[in-house]
């Protein structure tokens, strides 16, 4: 069905191993999974009070979870990025050519209809079939 899938993975949910899952079912054989994790560095005020080997310390722990994340799971590439979520998943997806996104969604709350949640702006954006997971 699908060539080349990506699997955005916050690392602090667990859907990611599902969406592996359900990614192998839509996977054409010859496909390829890419485990994408956007990591946010602190913005604002709050990046001016910590040093630049803090943000590098974070976004190489953030890199070592997402390869232990897949590590069971050889056939799924894992890529971090830095970025703003919603709108890094979106270019990173059209970047690698992937014609489908499996992305994991929390139950909206009032919040999400002021902001919009992460999946909610994939789909919005995304150049490319989304499956969205609750």
């Amino acid at each position: 069905m699908y060539k080349k899938i990506l699997i955005p993975m916050a690392l602090d949910h667990g859907i990611g191993i599902s969406a592996i899952g359900v990614a192998r079912h839509l996977l054409d054989k010859d496909g390829e999974i890419v485990a994408l994790h956007v990591y946010e560095a602190p913005q604002g005020s709050v990046r001016t009070y910590l040093d630049e080997e803090a943000v590098t310390s974070a976004f190489q722990a953030a890199r070592a979870r997402l390869e232990q994340r897949v590590a069971d799971h050889k056939d799924v590439t894992p890529v971090i990025l830095a970025g703003h979520t919603g709108r890094t998943i979106a270019d990173y997806a059209n970047e690698i050519g992937a014609d489908c996104i499996v992305i994991g969604s929390h139950k909206p709350g009032l919040k999400d209809y002021f902001l919009g949640s992460t999946a909610a702006r994939v789909v919005r954006h995304a150049p490319c079939s989304v499956h969205v997971l609750r």
